[in-house]
């Protein structure tokens, strides 16, 4: 079986940018699954359904939902290769745009859209610095000029990645996309030792453990302080 891992900010298109690659992956008799990572809420999982993927959710609730996808992607992995799956796609949304959940070895994607902002490729890190492939989306609704200097804002964050713009509602350049993404030399039987292409970040405070007081009084562990004092030189 093949492993996909897809991220991105929310609402960036990944979800459609998945169905219409598994349309075209129907058509070369490429059995797919998919699981979707999210925090609170997804509707994510009947749109698969609707389309014929078998899919599995998870919701993190409380916890970062890109922690989750770590703990539970090599019990996903044990239910994709029971069913019988030549391709896995996990979908994860990396809510904070700094976690990376990306596995070493593991085709990685990003779907990015072209109306966050031309900046916004500088303000996300390892999930995009990290990918594979990088999509861009709602490349449709904005000019050529701006979708080659957000491209570039791309390219110059991550300069080894494959860069391409694929529609989500029509579908234009899925095709290509199904090509990158399934390989049969890089089938996987087991997660179990593989390691992550970089660390999450580190967590653990009073608030990560529930307090919900404002202070110092109240702040414990990894605690990092803005600095708003300017050094004065001597």
């Amino acid at each position: 079986m093949n492993l996909i891992t897809v991220s991105g900010p929310p609402s960036s298109g990944k979800t459609a940018i998945i169905l219409k690659t598994a349309e075209t992956f129907k058509q070369r008799g490429i059995k797919l699954g998919a699981v979707k990572f999210d925090c609170l809420h997804t509707d994510d999982d009947l749109a698969y359904e609707k389309a014929g993927i078998p899919v599995k959710k998870g919701l993190s609730g409380s916890l970062c939902p890109d922690h989750y996808f770590v703990s539970n992607i090599e019990a996903v992995v044990d239910w994709g290769l029971k069913e019988g799956f030549d391709l896995l796609v996990s979908e994860s949304a990396g809510l904070c745009n700094r976690c990376s959940p990306y596995i070493k070895e593991i085709k990685a994607v990003c779907v990015i859209d072209n109306l966050s902002g031309i900046n916004t490729p500088k303000k996300i890190g390892p999930m995009l610095r990290m990918a594979d492939i990088v999509v861009i989306t709602k490349g449709d609704i904005v000019s050529q000029a701006e979708r080659e200097v957000f491209a570039s804002r791309v390219h110059a964050v991550n300069p080894v990645a494959i860069i391409m713009h694929i529609n989500g509602l029509t579908g234009q350049g899925a095709y290509e996309l199904g090509t990158l993404l399934f390989d049969e030399s890089k089938h996987i039987n087991t997660l179990k030792g593989s390691k992550l292409r970089f660390s999450m970040p580190s967590a653990l405070c009073s608030y990560c453990l529930g307090e919900t007081r404002i202070g110092e009084t109240y702040q414990l562990g990894n605690v990092r302080k803005i600095k708003l004092e300017e050094k004065q030189n001597d």
